[in-house]
């Protein structure tokens, strides 16, 4: 799974085309769902995998070790919108296809992806072996349009050496008190010439709005699919999370400094002491590990609510395969192959492999398959020998069974888009978060009933 991104791609801007695609593929897709005893055999064209690290390697074979009269097509690279769009519609729909969670129950309403639950029955995969809140999101109108992987959760994670240099102790990064949090933030932040030289604590906008939101107690979308982008806590929430930003420099400025981050380098904002705090996603552990060596100590502290109860909003993947894909069978089997417990025990040894190589530690595998999770924590998590990164992973898992993914949706894609435009337009002050906010819930709810009516 290719983490190296800052923040989780919003991959809509092709979603809301996929009204082109709707009722795309025959009544009748070749290939079938097969059984678990079936062998597939011919080409499995997989899209949007990138499939380059030893995790996905040590999967792969396992898929290529089961099944060797399959010949696997992997069309390298992250998931692209149009380039999916434009091959179901065209009739040459991959196989298999790597999309993020959040954007199934568009595709599915639309017609682009077809559901597995005959799949699921025919291949005997065991769906309660998955995370239940990574399959609420891959379900709609109670049929399930894939099969989830990979589990990203938030916490904070802290550049000890700021909070040292500010005298602010570690107890006093929290989410529960605004106005304790929006103190300690301008405690911890830094100016020259009026600009931004340290940023106390990020508040992630726009990526994270979700997240602010579900700190204040609200849903952006609601048990059914409807958004629900200007309830009053969401709005509260959003406001509070710009003044975060206009307390630092003000977001010209503020997103002018951030940009400047090397974030996957040596040299990043922890080591250079530009930043003191941000949320972030599990796989960001694995990106500091050769910080050590430039002096990072690191610390962490969960994500709570306004009530102090640890949240965190969930990301990941899943599998789902396309309207027209031509061999269903290998597709259904490359789903559980690569999302089951043994698959993923040798994944781990994979990592382990490299963890000895390059001599450092592991830092947790997420894989959205809660068994495999549980074995793969009690054989190999180990105590580091950094208190601060042993701090942060143990922070991680503790946030797995706390996790809240957004209630899949018709018009999930279009949700997205909706709320990022509105929080960018409460950020640049064209539009108060109120205003930004109620134009955006017209236009979700616009699209949310239309795709209900299909």
């Amino acid at each position: 799974m290719n983490h190296s991104r800052w923040a989780v791609a919003g991959l809509v801007a092709g979603a809301l085309v996929v009204t082109s695609c709707a009722g795309v593929g025959s009544k009748q897709d070749g290939g079938g769902t097969g059984s678990s005893g079936s062998t597939p055999s011919g080409t499995l064209n997989v899209m949007g995998f990138s499939g380059e690290d030893e995790v996905a390697q040590a999967r792969i074979a396992a898929f290529k070790a089961a099944y060797p009269s399959v010949t696997v097509k992997n069309n390298k690279g992250d998931f692209d919108a149009q380039q999916f769009l434009t091959a179901v519609s065209s009739g040459n729909a991959p196989d298999v296809v790597y999309m993020a969670r959040n954007l199934i129950g568009t595709y599915a309403a639309k017609g682009a992806i077809q559901p597995l639950d005959d799949c699921i029955k025919a291949n005997g995969i065991d769906t309660g072996q998955y995370r239940e809140a990574a399959l609420n999101e891959v379900r709609l109108k109670d049929k399930t349009y894939g099969i989830p992987e990979f589990y990203t959760v938030t916490v904070n994670l802290i550049n000890s050496t700021a909070l040292a240099s500010a005298g602010v102790p570690t107890s006093d990064i929290q989410t529960t008190d605004w106005n304790r949090l929006e103190q300690t933030a301008k405690k911890l932040y830094k100016a020259k010439n009026g600009r931004p030289a340290r940023i106390g604590y990020d508040s992630r906008l726009p990526d994270f709005f979700p997240l602010w939101a579900l700190n204040n107690g609200a849903e952006l979308i609601k048990p059914g699919g409807a958004p629900n982008l200007n309830d009053p806590k969401a709005v509260e929430a959003l406001t509070y999370a710009i003044k975060l930003v206009d307390d630092q420099g003000g977001w010209s400025n503020f997103k002018t400094f951030r940009d400047t981050f090397d974030i996957f380098g040596e040299k990043n904002q922890f080591t250079q002491d530009q930043l003191a705090v941000m949320p972030i996603e599990n796989w960001y552990l694995n990106v500091l590990l050769d910080s050590r060596r430039n002096g990072l100590k690191l610390q962490s502290t969960m994500f709570t609510d306004r009530q102090g109860k640890p949240i965190s909003t969930l990301g990941g993947s899943a599998w789902v395969v396309p309207k027209g894909a031509k061999n269903v069978d290998a597709a259904c089997k490359w789903a559980k192959t690569l999302t089951a417990v043994d698959t993923w025990q040798k994944a781990a040894e994979a990592r382990m492999q490299t963890v000895a190589k390059d001599n450092t530690f592991f830092t947790g595998l997420f894989t959205g398959n809660k068994v495999a999770d549980e074995q793969i924590k009690a054989k190999y998590l180990k105590p580091t020998g950094d208190p601060g990164f042993d701090q942060a992973i143990n922070n991680y898992y503790a946030s797995l069974d706390v996790a809240k993914s957004l209630n899949p949706s018709p018009a999930g894609a279009e949700i997205e888009a909706a709320w990022k435009n509105a929080v960018g337009k409460a950020l640049s002050r064209t539009a108060t978060p109120q205003a930004a906010l109620d134009q955006a819930q017209s236009e979700s709810k616009a699209a949310f009933d239309k795709a209900s009516q299909g």
